[in-house]
Order: structure tokens, then sequence, then C-alpha cells
């Protein structure tokens, strides 16, 4: 491909950025590191690298499930059918990643655009789903030991039916 195709995608990327008023770091002249606020998952920071061929899209998800993780596994698998450009995969140590490599010559501001919208909408929409799954233990846990010592419980309020379910303290 040439350097053509590669310029004109860092300049799509860098007009999509600007044009969204989004946070950006450069952390050399062909990425782009960009943060995305949601809802579930606060903050989703996104790695824009336009390659010789083609843009990398990476964002890290969450870590490795502490629990099911078959179960865990096999629901971002079936997750993966229904993306956009994009694909949930796991490193080796099990740390979940949501990854997409397009053509550089398909990468227009509008395509970056649409691109950042799917990853925040796959990392944000999935997010809490994703811990019930691999993380429920530590989660009610983390629950008892706040709800004990009297700490805000404002960040696990999407979480009280996995509490309530257990028949455990369910305290605000």
């Amino acid at each position: 491909m040439s350097t053509r195709a590669r310029s004109d995608a860092v300049e799509a990327v860098e007009t999509a950025v600007k044009e969204a008023g989004l946070d950006v770091e450069r952390p050399d002249a062909e990425s782009f590191v960009v943060t995305l606020p949601g809802q579930r998952k606060l903050n989703t920071m996104v790695w824009l690298g336009a390659g010789e061929h083609s843009l990398l899209v990476k964002t890290f998800f969450c870590r490795q499930p502490d629990e099911n993780a078959a179960g865990f596994y096999r629901w971002l698998l079936q997750k993966n059918d229904a993306m956009y450009g994009m694909a949930f995969s796991a490193d080796e140590a099990g740390d979940v990643y949501i990854v997409g490599r397009l053509p550089l010559s398909g990468i227009t501001p509008d395509e970056v655009d649409r691109l950042l919208g799917c990853v925040l909408t796959y990392s944000d929409e999935n997010f809490n789903a994703a811990l019930e799954r691999g993380f429920a233990s530590s989660i009610r846990k983390e629950w008892e030991w706040r709800y004990r010592r009297g700490y805000s419980m404002r960040n696990l309020q999407a979480f009280r039916h996995l509490v309530e379910e257990d028949g455990g303290t369910a305290g605000t």
C-alpha cells in the first residue's frame, strides 16, 4: 500500500476525532489513543494505528475472568457474530480486548466515526454482563465488604441483583 493511503488514513482519523471533540493522544505519527466516555464502563481507551496496509483498532475490555471461564469466553465469541469490523479476542493471559483491522483504502472520517461508535457500543453495552459472567463472586464480596464498612455502593448498583439473588445484604 502506498504511503499516500497511510497518510490519508491518518488524516481521516485526525478529522474524525477532532469533529467528535474527543480526547486524543498521539504516541507517534501514525497512532492515536482516543478516550471514549461511556455509561457502564466509564472510559474506553482505543488505540488506532495506521500500519502499512491496515488500520488497527484495539481496546482493552477486561481482565481474564476469575470464574466461569468457559461460559464467559463462549458468551464473548457469540457476541462476535454481530459485530462490525472488530471482534472480542484474548491474549496469552486471557485478558480480553476488542480488536479490528481494516484496509487503509476504506478509512474515511465517517468510517472512523462508525468504528469508534461501534467499539464504544461493544465495550459499554457488554461490560456489566461480562463482569456478571466472569466475576460474580468478586462482585458479591466487594458488595459485602463495602456494606459492612459503610462505603458507597454507587458504582455497584448495576450488580445489586447478584446480592439479592443470594439473599445477601443488599443495603445501599
